[in-house]
């Protein structure tokens, strides 16, 4: 990567589950950003170092539904995405992003990976680095923002991968 790329880590549904976080904050300690869109269901000073917002499973109250951030040339919807869309609706969440003026939206929720553009919006879902319900390993994702291009890479998770991160 040049100095003007930009790597975020992005990571969802984990659910209480802490291992799977610490191994990530240690294989990407080069990251620029780590994102968490819901259902960490832990307290927000565990979360350290993630940008989160609320799942429908996190009752801390600690964390916002939605989040915009603004990242380099880009303005990013962060949601977990059960109060955006009806599953396989992903246009509902590209309207959402769009109301918001945002070109990308991270989502949870689905426990899926997913990585397409929908009405000219990308929709990145990293999946659940706890259990996928398509029986795929668990996931997350690493985006890297150059200028306008996105560019994602699918990365998968196995409890033993702490062990050989050290």
């Amino acid at each position: 990567m040049n100095k003007d790329d930009i790597k975020i880590v992005l990571v969802s549904d984990n659910h209480m589950t802490r291992h799977g976080l610490d191994y990530i904050r240690s294989a990407h300690s080069d990251a620029d950003y780590f994102i968490h869109c819901g259902d960490s269901e832990m307290p927000k000073y565990e979360m350290g170092g993630f940008a989160c917002v609320q799942g429908n499973n996190d009752w801390f109250g600690e964390y916002p539904p939605r989040l915009i951030l603004e990242i380099g040339m880009h303005r990013i919807l962060v949601t977990h995405g059960h109060r955006d869309f009806f599953y396989g609706r992903f246009d509902m969440l590209a309207d959402k992003a769009r109301a918001f003026d945002c070109d990308i939206v991270c989502f949870g929720h689905t426990h899926i990976y997913f990585d397409e553009t929908v009405n000219g919006i990308r929709l990145l879902n990293p999946g659940s680095i706890w259990r996928n319900r398509d029986g795929s390993k668990p996931s997350y994702m690493l985006i890297n923002l150059q200028g306008k291009k996105i560019i994602t890479k699918r990365m998968t998770y196995e409890i033993n991968s702490l062990k050989n991160a050290k």
